[in-house]
């Protein structure tokens, strides 16, 4: 009797993590999850950019870091306004953009996202241009390097 009731209970556990597995929201990938880009700035600097990806089902968001673009004084958080461009294999542009950034404060690198664009299943995204906003201020920089290791493919 208690094989039984213990059997039961098994497959009745069973039968509830299954239907909740089958319900729950897939989280599709991306690939790679970070890659590098050399970019020239209008400021005429130039260096190493570092792009983040994420996808969380339909949710799909980038990230921006680098030391090309400085901060010259405090910046409080969700200020600068950021778009990133990228292009698809067969020359579809998609934009990337958002005023989300931590507060930052002289000296500091350049961190904006996550940045919010939408894909399509299968796209394959290499970076071209971002262009950071804050103020009266406007760096547009130029991606001039293929991403390492390679583009976001979604």
């Amino acid at each position: 009797m208690k094989l039984r009731i213990l059997g039961t209970g098994t497959a009745g556990a069973v039968a509830l993590t299954m239907g909740a597995l089958a319900t729950a929201p897939v989280a599709t990938a991306v690939d790679p999850t970070t890659a590098t880009v050399r970019i020239t700035c209008s400021s005429f600097a130039s260096g190493q950019a570092t792009l983040e990806a994420r996808r969380d089902g339909a949710a799909v968001t980038i990230t921006v870091f680098t030391p090309v673009v400085w901060v010259s004084h405090f910046m409080p958080a969700d200020f600068m306004e950021t778009t990133l461009k990228l292009s698809t294999e067969d020359g579809r542009e998609v934009t990337f953009s958002g005023k989300s950034n931590p507060a930052m404060k002289l000296g500091d690198s350049f961190n904006s996202g996550p940045l919010t664009g939408t894909v399509t299943p299968g796209d394959t995204l290499e970076a071209k241009s971002v262009t950071f906003r804050f103020l009266q201020f406007r760096e547009d920089c130029t991606v001039t390097s293929p991403q390492t290791p390679g583009p976001f493919v979604f």
